[in-house]
């Protein structure tokens, strides 16, 4: 017989997980701790409960997020069977019944014929096949073996995320390319580009940051003294002082504008944050306040006020180990074939993406049982460069990422029109993962039971 494979945690990772491994022939024994020990979040014992929104974002396909599903959909994902079972009129954007939408997902697993649920915490890493998707809310004693297991340095327990703009959205001049010092490492004119805000400007800017509405901290996060020590929001440091941020994150030392010969008033800096070199992160700008006040508030910064976000920034408590340097593009641990992580403990950020994990992790342990060859996914489809991302990011600045188009490999010829480049990414991913599928015979030997109807 088969070993036996371990899931621990029954969200939307371990629940996809489970079902691609038991569609396969293997058998699962999928642990969940809920309801005999309860987490600061969840407020159900159902299996892929959403505590947050219950939007899965957009349902188009030159969408990232919808090319995201589609991926999984031509992949036989039942997170996303679950979310157009129970979808909602939402626009353009797939948006689910929350409580339809877990019991669909909790209905699926547990009668599954290869599917054994065990309602227990798990305290310890286990031997043999396992994979590990306890989510940003793992329990204090698993988080303290995967602590162990990864060192004290590569496991996180809060994000301070800064939001993460296109290159191609970044307006130079007024933006230039240089380093503090002219301390540039390579031959592309200058490590960080720069945005130069004259006095005024910066002015408004903090004025603005200080009026800002904020994201709620849930209870859990607002008694934790540590919440914000390590990695102060942007719009706290406003509020210091009318010049903290000028001799803070937008300090200008070190900088001159080609463009004046001046130093600026104040800067912000953006740092390269993927190795394509496609996109960048606004460096110390992590911050708490409202998506779309996050939006207008750094349009308000020269040279971007056509910015492309692809990641806007938060503040919340999170668990999540450092992939880069701990995890293979596989999902394997480094030094542990039968070893497997996936969903936001990897650095991935939101639901779909969170699934994703447990989709390529499934597939790949269930290749690994029946001594297959195991998968890296084309780096030209959204799943694919995802993973890529959350393995090969630089460990010292790793933080989660959600799918986005500027992940992908860049597009030859370019293509200009943003509608018309996301449309090519699409079209270019589908056909990939449809010629990935084939080759590999990826969806030969799955067959799902009956699954449950809306």
């Amino acid at each position: 017989m088969p070993p036996t494979v371990i899931i621990i945690g029954a969200g939307l990772a371990g629940s996809e997980a489970a079902w691609q491994l038991a569609n396969r022939g293997v058998h699962v024994h999928l642990y969940e701790m809920r309801p005999k020990k309860t987490t600061e979040a969840h407020q159900t014992d159902r299996f892929a409960e959403l505590v947050c929104s219950n939007s899965l974002g957009s349902w188009l396909a030159d969408r990232a997020m919808g090319l995201l599903k589609e991926e999984m959909r031509r992949l036989g994902s039942l997170i996303i069977e679950a979310a157009d079972a129970t979808s909602l009129p939402a626009g353009g954007a797939l948006a689910v019944g929350r409580e339809e939408f877990s019991a669909y997902v909790t209905q699926a697993i547990s009668n599954h014929p290869n599917i054994t649920v065990i309602r227990e915490e798990v305290t310890h890493i286990p031997q043999g096949p396992t994979l590990i998707a306890t989510g940003p809310l793992t329990s204090p004693a698993l988080a303290e073996r995967i602590r162990d297991l990864a060192g004290q340095d590569d496991l996180y327990f809060y994000d301070a995320l800064a939001p993460i703009v296109t290159l191609e959205s970044i307006k130079m001049p007024p933006c230039w390319r240089q380093s503090r010092y002219d301390r540039d490492s390579g031959e592309t004119g200058g490590d960080y580009i720069n945005c130069p805000l004259d006095e005024a400007t910066y002015r408004a800017f903090v004025q603005a940051l200080r009026q800002a509405e904020r994201i709620e901290l849930r209870p859990f996060e607002r008694d934790d003294e540590r919440f914000f020590e390590a990695c102060l929001p942007v719009e706290v440091l406003a509020e210091r002082g009318d010049d903290a941020l000028a001799f803070g994150p937008m300090r200008p030392v070190g900088l001159r504008n080609p463009r004046t010969g001046q130093r600026p008033f104040a800067v912000v800096q953006l740092r390269q944050d993927n190795l394509a070199g496609t996109l960048y992160n606004l460096v110390g700008f992590q911050t708490n306040i409202r998506w779309p006040e996050q939006k207008r508030i750094f349009r308000m910064i020269p040279g971007l006020e056509e910015a492309e976000f692809v990641r806007l920034g938060q503040m919340h408590r999170n668990t999540f180990i450092n992939s880069p340097v701990l995890l293979r593009p596989t999902l394997q641990w480094r030094d542990r074939d039968d070893l497997f992580f996936a969903g936001q403990i990897i650095g991935t950020e939101g639901y779909v993406g969170s699934a994703a994990g447990g989709l390529l992790a499934g597939l790949n342990l269930a290749r690994l049982i029946s001594d297959q060859a195991l998968l890296v996914m084309p780096r030209e489809t959204m799943m694919g460069a995802l993973f890529w991302y959350v393995t090969h990011a630089e460990p010292k600045e790793f933080q989660p990422m959600k799918a986005n188009f500027g992940l992908l490999p860049p597009l030859q010829p370019r293509v200009r029109n943003k509608r018309a480049r996301y449309r090519k990414y699409a079209e270019r991913a589908l056909a990939a993962l449809d010629a990935w599928i084939a080759d590999h015979a990826v969806l030969e030997g799955a067959s799902a039971p009956h699954t449950p109807t809306r």
